[in-house]
């Protein structure tokens, strides 16, 4: 499990960097206080003050800005990706824990290759960060295995204090500070020549409590137990792999899962967002610069958009410099990949499907496909409203059937072989998975055609997972009666000829309900789905 700042890469110059070239002038030290180890909202706001410009466009650009050099710029640490590498190789899952926040850590993921990590714990995922165990716990709960059988990488006192309290063996590798010897810690220069047998011997000599095993720099003693923790294995070999909580599951909390943490991993992987933008976030205060952090917390490759009011596709590319197709005056794709072709209609009514072709490496193309169904009749409410049957609802899905099966002619007409393909949307309708009394004809219909349902697959328990899009708004219908609003997932991410890494919803921050909505942080009325797709003959 490995820090990332000071102990993977270093990314404080590059952020330094952004705020100089925002703020126009050269940094001092005087200025480190609002700058380093700040949020972007916080030192946006403090160039404001000096600046007299929004906040909104000052966060939007810090974002770009620092976005653009670590792509272009960040430096690994000396042996950290042999290292990554040979774990990889050896089968030996790993995790970034980090205290930064999300959107920090995606665009550092996207660096390095995020089909390196398992899962990614940050700031944002845990109540608490370190020195707090929490980060470190929720990186192990993740990736299925006892804190006793983990090594934390750390560069600094305050996460080797964390990984300690959660229970795990330490490497650290000092940065800035020094970092005495302990029981249970072992400290090097550099990661340089660090093999995965030293960081075994490291968690089998915590096992047993003994020193002299191999290994370099080993201090005696084994780390202090954390008080109501399962009793580790007193000996035994230490397996290559750590057990899997599960293929592709999102974790209870605190962590996301990057990929299957017991598969080989992939090196070409698309990160697909699904996103209904609601009348373009025209709802929700400084919705743009919203929407633009939201894109890069997920760390997406590509957004398929609905209620794009005309312009959101287009503004939304030109800001983190994108490439897009925007169709008609509601649907969009938004892509960090260049955009070879353009599919479907371009002048596509508010409801109804559009799609564009992206290239994601040499030779490697994905169609990718955003629909937006019509909202009327819906199904829910005549379910818990109206008490209707599942004859009945199925007969009052036939307009949005016959809009899928256009969606679907579409597809089938622009498709190549070897190409594979993406349609995401606001279906406006439940699943036939998710309900199985209802047969569904909508999502029927797109599996049908081969499609299938990246949530689901990754997620095959629809009560242990429900994935519910819809609303994290409305907990009680409009009509002022009190009724519970049902809540369902009726935005989808589904696929033909693609691996499922993991998929989740995504919501940030803890939104307010309807109407008290100008000041939340998540400029829509739906949940977003992301999903992670391996590629097709990528290893």
């Amino acid at each position: 499990m490995f820090d990332m700042d000071g102990t993977l890469v270093d990314t404080e110059r590059l952020w330094w960097e952004a705020v100089e070239h925002v703020a126009g002038r050269q940094l001092t030290e005087a200025d480190r206080p609002e700058v380093l180890g700040r949020t972007v909202e916080h030192t946006a706001a403090w160039l404001a003050d000096a600046t007299a410009r929004p906040v909104a466009d000052l966060s939007s650009t810090l974002h770009r800005e620092f976005a653009d050099r670590v792509r272009t710029g960040i430096v690994p640490r000396p042996g950290a990706l042999d290292l990554l590498d040979a774990l990889a190789r050896d089968g030996v899952p790993t995790a970034l824990v980090t205290a930064s926040p999300r959107a920090v850590a995606w665009t550092v993921l996207d660096a390095l290759g995020a089909e390196r990590f398992a899962v990614a714990v940050t700031a944002d995922d845990t109540a608490v960060s370190k020195p707090a165990p929490d980060p470190y716990l929720a990186a192990c709960h993740a990736l299925g295995a006892e804190p006793a059988a983990c090594v934390a990488v750390e560069d600094t006192q305050t996460g080797v204090t964390s990984a300690e309290a959660a229970g795990c063996a330490v490497l650290a590798v000092p940065s800035l500070a020094p970092i005495a010897a302990a029981p249970g810690r072992t400290v090097r220069d550099s990661l340089v020549g660090v093999t995965t047998e030293e960081l075994e011997a490291m968690v089998l000599r915590g096992r047993l409590g003994v020193a002299g095993l191999p290994g370099k720099a080993a201090v005696e003693g084994a780390p202090e137990k954390k008080a109501g923790s399962e009793p580790a294995e007193a000996a035994g070999p230490v397996p290559r792999r750590a057990a899997a909580a599960g293929t592709g599951v999102v974790p209870e909390a605190g962590a996301t899962p990057l990929h299957e943490p017991n598969a080989a991993p992939s090196r070409l992987r698309l990160r697909v967002m699904s996103w209904n933008l609601w009348l373009g976030g025209a709802k929700v205060d400084d919705h743009h610069a919203k929407q633009i952090k939201a894109v890069l917390d997920t760390g997406a490759d590509v957004v398929g958009l609905q209620e794009t009011a005309g312009t959101a596709t287009r503004d939304l590319a030109e800001a983190l410099g994108w490439h897009h197709h925007t169709a008609g005056a509601n649907l969009g794709i938004i892509s960090r990949h260049p955009v070879t072709a353009q599919h479907g209609d371009p002048d596509v009514g508010f409801y109804g499907a559009a799609g564009a072709r992206i290239q994601v490496g040499p030779g490697r193309e994905v169609d990718v496909w955003t629909a937006h169904l019509n909202h009327a009749p819906y199904g829910p409410y005549e379910s818990a409203f109206d008490g209707l049957g599942a004859d009945e609802l199925i007969a009052h899905e036939e307009v949005r059937l016959a809009q899928m099966r256009e969606a679907l002619r579409w597809i089938a007409q622009t498709s190549d072989d070897g190409v594979p393909v993406v349609l995401v949307g606001y279906f406006n309708c439940p699943s036939h998975l998710d309900r199985p009394d209802v047969a569904w004809p909508v999502t029927r219909a797109a599996e049908e055609a081969g499609l299938l349902d990246s949530y689901r697959e990754a997620h095959p328990d629809p009560v242990a997972a429900p994935g519910h899009t819809w609303s994290p708004i409305h907990a009680v219908h409009e009509d002022c009666g009190g009724r519970p609003e049902p809540q369902d997932r009726i935005d989808y991410v589904l696929h033909r000829g693609l691996r499922v890494l993991g998929s989740r919803t995504f919501v940030t921050g803890t939104p307010r309900a309807w109407p008290d909505v100008a000041g939340n942080d998540w400029p829509s009325d739906h949940a977003a789905v992301v999903t992670t797709f391996g590629l097709p003959g990528a290893g």
